[in-house]
């Protein structure tokens, strides 16, 4: 799925020129923690986010500044200041995979959405992803995960599928893993149903190994000495 489908178009902006107090009250009132700081052509350029404004005046979490003249002296301090300028950027021609990774390998919170000229189409973030990848995965239905060790042999999936959907089981998604053996891989299929005692026991019958998806996250995770 494309970025283009997943991304909030509807994108609260700002002015370069706007104060930081303007930016604070955006943010407050919409409930978000970026803004895209754009020309008037909507070309992007910089970002500010809620942790650049507490880093510009720790003092101020709330609504409740201290004082007329500390609010006139922060009025003087401009988007300008402390906004990240040419932050990174993402296509909408990209795909979920290629924003998830490139958040991971950045770190930053969100990715603004720009054209080959730098115009903002939208914005995705973690909570974008999230939902695009119920809606890909199929998760947001009720079901049922199962875990299943497959050799990397021709015609295994396919056993595997054809098992399944004769017990007139539907698929939401399939996930492949890598396992510990380079020979085998860990398939977690998302079955739309709510009971899978019937295909497991078939699976066992045909010398598949059943895995629990938990489990076998768990032991995915680094170990801490």
């Amino acid at each position: 799925m494309f970025i283009s489908k997943s991304m909030t178009r509807d994108v609260v902006t700002i002015d370069k020129k706007a104060n930081i107090l303007d930016a604070t009250d955006k943010m407050i009132n919409r409930k978000i923690r970026h803004l895209p700081v754009v020309e008037h052509d909507n070309r992007l350029i910089g970002i500010v986010s809620d942790r650049d404004i507490r880093s510009a005046m720790p003092s101020i979490i709330s609504h409740d500044y201290n004082s007329k003249e500390e609010r006139e002296k922060l009025s003087k301090l401009k988007v300008a200041d402390i906004m990240t300028p040419d932050p990174i950027t993402i296509s909408p021609s990209y795909t979920l995979q290629d924003a998830l990774c490139l958040l991971q390998q950045t770190k930053v919170g969100v990715l603004p959405v720009v054209d080959e000229n730098d115009i903002l189409k939208g914005i995705v973030g973690v909570r974008d992803l999230i939902r695009a990848f119920i809606n890909v995965l199929g998760i947001g239905e009720p079901g049922m995960l199962l875990g299943i060790v497959v050799e990397e042999q021709t015609g295994k999936m396919k056993e595997i599928v054809d098992a399944i959907t004769e017990e007139k089981i539907s698929f939401g998604s399939i996930l492949v893993a890598k396992y510990w053996d380079k020979e085998k891989r860990a398939v977690f299929p998302y079955l739309l149903t709510k009971d899978i005692s019937r295909v497991k026991k078939k699976l066992e019958k045909m010398g598949f190994i059943l895995i629990d998806p938990l489990e076998w996250y768990l032991e995915q995770l680094p170990k801490t000495s």
